[in-house]
């Protein structure tokens, strides 16, 4: 009914509201009807339902787009359990736009008493971005936080699959709201994919390029340096980052057997002879379906065995200017080191709860012909990861392997 387009269901479908059986499954199908008459219905029930269904609630009221739902909301914020805040929260910001800062890594109580705080005063209205807290630990690296984002580059969830039980399960990476990969759930016993969805705009894809005029032979990070790009960095989404300066070592690859989606299997099956509950997986079926950026080992040193790379494009490889590729080698030859843009995160995974496994992930937001020079010249390409910490970063592995990631490649001097 909810894929039907026909408003005619709607009455049916609310009439299930109460029906404990179907009732969450009724609330998304009216709210991909975007039948706004439920608005208030589907939010005044919030109280009465837990768990899966109260997910369901407010993934409904997202997808709804009523702004008729904050004051519900809101009033709702205060009186919830602890439990619940998440789903509050996430439909307030997806309604509202206005996305506060909350302490980084904050969980159970903590995370709640921050978000009503946030709420409490009961502003809505979207604020201009803020990069705050800004501490340089040293020339490779940094960290700062980003209040009220722009999010114009962000990983959001995407709507639900029909008929599936997890209102919130799938994520994109996006740019001005279109999806450029699919990159999958927070399941942590699940595989890392990254599918390619499309392109963005050469409007989005040119935010990092403000940063441009500074990153022709990037040495070193300072305060100056990352307060003079703070109109770009409020261009990402709210939260928490860690900047590094890096020199990885990278190789492009365009055949699935040569990437690590596929070559990981054969780790697997070193570590472990026993047989896989995914035996009906192909590797290949991981791959991101297009050609990009890997390291050209798993990253040394580090707890988790495997800890794999991957630096995908924002841009389509095949439009890239083979002059412009042979300008940058010539200088990179020369000892300049152009730097790249990339924001990143680690995805962090016990896959089947059997093997731990983590992986580097970037988007490159500005300098893939830097990067294609590097890998033809075999030289260790000069990197500005931007990495999101928290909710879409791994949480506390995220910043575990963040810190191996920095002691194997950071910028030296």
């Amino acid at each position: 009914m909810g894929l039907s387009g026909d408003p005619s269901f709607a009455p049916r479908l609310g009439a299930l509201l109460d029906i404990p059986a179907v009732r969450g499954r009724a609330a998304l199908a009216l709210g991909r009807l975007g039948a706004r008459e439920w608005t208030a219905p589907i939010a005044g029930r919030l109280s009465e339902v837990t768990g899966l269904d109260h997910t369901a609630f407010a993934v409904a009221l997202e997808l709804m787009d009523d702004s008729a739902a904050v004051p519900h909301l809101l009033r709702w914020l205060a009186e919830s359990g602890e439990e619940r805040v998440y789903d509050v929260h996430h439909a307030l910001v997806r309604l509202t736009g206005r996305d506060p800062l909350l302490p980084e890594l904050a969980r159970g109580a903590g995370y709640a008493a921050a978000v009503r705080a946030a709420w409490a005063d009961g502003r809505t209205e979207r604020t201009p971005a803020v990069v705050r807290d800004l501490v340089v630990e040293s020339g490779a690296r940094a960290r700062f936080s980003v209040d009220g984002g722009a999010g114009r580059i962000r990983v959001a969830f995407d709507p639900p699959s029909p008929g599936s039980s997890w209102p919130r399960w799938d994520r994109s990476l996006t740019f001005d709201d279109k999806p450029l990969y699919g990159v999958g759930s927070l399941c942590d016993t699940c595989e890392l994919s990254l599918t390619l969805l499309g392109w963005p705009a050469d409007e989005a894809i040119g935010i990092a390029a403000r940063m441009r005029g500074r990153l022709a032979d990037l040495d070193r990070l300072d305060a100056a340096l990352l307060a003079e790009w703070s109109p770009v960095l409020g261009e990402l989404e709210t939260g928490h980052y860690r900047a590094l300066l890096l020199d990885l070592p990278l190789e492009r690859v365009s055949e699935p057997a040569r990437s690590w989606w596929q070559r990981r299997a054969a780790a697997r099956a070193e570590e472990d002879e026993d047989n896989s509950e995914y035996d009906d997986d192909r590797p290949e079926d991981h791959w991101p379906g297009v050609a990009h950026f890997q390291l050209t080992s798993p990253v040394a040193g580090g707890r988790v065995p495997f800890t794999y790379g991957a630096l995908l494009p924002s841009q389509p490889p095949q439009t890239l200017d083979p002059a412009t590729v042979d300008r940058h080698a010539a200088a990179i030859a020369a000892g300049e080191r152009p730097a790249a843009v990339v924001l990143g995160w680690i995805d962090d995974r016990y896959v089947e709860a059997r093997h731990e496994e983590r992986w580097l992930v970037g988007a490159v937001l500005d300098g893939h012909h830097r990067l294609a020079a590097y890998a033809a010249a075999g030289v260790p390409a000069r990197v500005l990861l931007l990495a999101s910490v928290g909710e879409g970063g791994g949480a506390d592995g995220g910043l575990e392997g963040l810190e191996e990631v920095a002691a194997a490649y950071g910028r030296r001097g």
